[in-house]
């Protein structure tokens, strides 16, 4: 069967992103991903290139629509406390709601992927640094506007913001209630001096 030309990719991707959270990259085969999508493995092919490839094009997708892409998506001036607790509380919210507690696509493709797989272990890994920096520079914005205090540790304080925020991915497999996950995010946040009713 040849791939239909109704063929739609955003569609496509959404669909295979929404099978990859639910049950992983390894157990989600070009077979089993293709039966999904009602094409060939040829067209699979042909539409994507690779299952290496697709998992990228579902990462691009995922991350668009990720509860912390408030962060990538702030500019100077910004409340850099009150941008932190909204993102948090948006991530809680979103996790509590998940009834499935599939938890973080990313982070559970880090935790698969990492040191195990030569080609998609280092995207998980830029991934992840690319948001600790992030971070870092969010922090630094909130020490130049003054909101932040000059002393603070803005390395350290980078790490234990996206520490807070994988270990909230992976504790909503578990802890799946909005309250009790922001309970958590709000202690963090009011220790680091980063948290803004």
């Amino acid at each position: 069967m040849a791939r239909p030309s109704e063929f739609d990719r955003h569609e496509a991707v959404e669909i295979v992103m929404n099978e990859i959270w639910q049950n992983g990259y390894e157990a989600s085969s070009v077979k089993s991903l293709s039966e999904k999508l009602g094409i060939t493995r040829s067209s699979f092919y042909n539409a994507f290139g690779s299952r290496q490839n697709l998992l990228k094009e579902v990462l691009k997708l995922y991350f668009n629509q990720s509860p912390d892409i408030a962060l990538t998506n702030a500019v100077p001036g910004v409340s850099i406390r009150q941008l932190f607790t909204s993102t948090f509380k948006a991530a809680c919210k979103a996790r509590g709601m998940d009834q499935q507690g599939r938890g973080c696509l990313a982070i559970n493709c880090v935790a698969e992927l990492c040191n195990v797989d030569d080609e998609l272990g280092p995207v998980m890994e830029h991934a992840i640094l690319s948001s600790l920096k992030r971070m870092e520079t969010l922090l630094n914005w909130g020490v130049a506007q003054k909101e932040l205090p000059p002393q603070i540790d803005i390395p350290g304080t980078a790490l234990a913001l996206q520490n807070l925020l994988m270990g909230l991915n992976i504790m909503c497999k578990v802890v799946r209630s909005e309250r009790d996950l922001w309970k958590t995010a709000q202690i963090t946040l009011k220790a680091l001096n980063l948290y803004k009713e």
